[in-house]
């Protein structure tokens, strides 16, 4: 099972794009900012930034209605590369 819920804040403003071919598909890309959730005493908050990714009506909705700063709740899966 690959499940991930993220809770954090957009770092930038969405980036939306289109795939090309007969059905252009809209593509999202964001950084989201996510409190890590212990602090050691005396130090200052730090924070994981996920780069994250949303396809069709999802990407749609998020260029629309997400914002920098906007503190949000996604759900997905993840999903890492390596290049040689």
């Amino acid at each position: 099972m690959n499940k991930v819920i993220l809770m954090g804040r957009l770092t930038r403003e969405p980036e939306i794009r289109y795939s090309s071919g007969n059905e252009p598909t809209a593509i999202v890309r964001y950084t989201l900012a996510v409190d890590r959730r212990y602090k050691r005493q005396g130090e200052e908050q730090t924070a994981d930034f996920i780069n994250c990714l949303v396809f069709g009506r999802g990407a749609e909705f998020a260029e629309k209605y997400l914002h920098k700063g906007i503190k949000i709740v996604v759900s997905g899966r993840i999903q890492t590369g390596s290049y040689t």
